[in-house]
């Protein structure tokens, strides 16, 4: 499968996710660290892509995204941002909405609440 492929069927399969250096729990940088933390606080359900382990999507995704830095944060397919802007966000209480309508949006009948 192509990068590009591999990239947007990640993004169909994932309405959260974000592509990051290292992973939540253990990042590799500072902007992945304060990233992730901001997501992590709206309480949701979220994908990451470690780009530390996939050398072809860091390579890749910021030419499609049209954005040269990481991490990226996409919401339905959608481009938000990375990390100052998720922080920006997340302090103007704009990210925590943005994460849990659309968390709702995609939540299964059988999920345990």
């Amino acid at each position: 499968m192509e990068t590009i492929d591999k990239i947007k069927q990640q993004l169909a399969d994932n309405p959260i996710i974000i592509y990051m250096k290292g992973s939540p729990k253990l990042p590799s940088c500072g902007f992945s660290a304060q990233a992730s933390q901001a997501l992590i606080a709206c309480g949701e359900p979220f994908a990451f892509v470690d780009i530390l382990q996939n050398p072809d999507i860091r390579a890749e995704l910021p030419a499609y995204a049209n954005w040269p830095t990481f991490p990226q944060l996409w919401v339905e397919g959608e481009l938000v941002g990375g990390c100052d802007i998720m922080l920006e966000m997340f302090q103007r209480g704009e990210l925590q909405p943005l994460i849990k309508e659309t968390a709702a949006k995609y939540k299964t009948d059988d999920s345990a609440e």
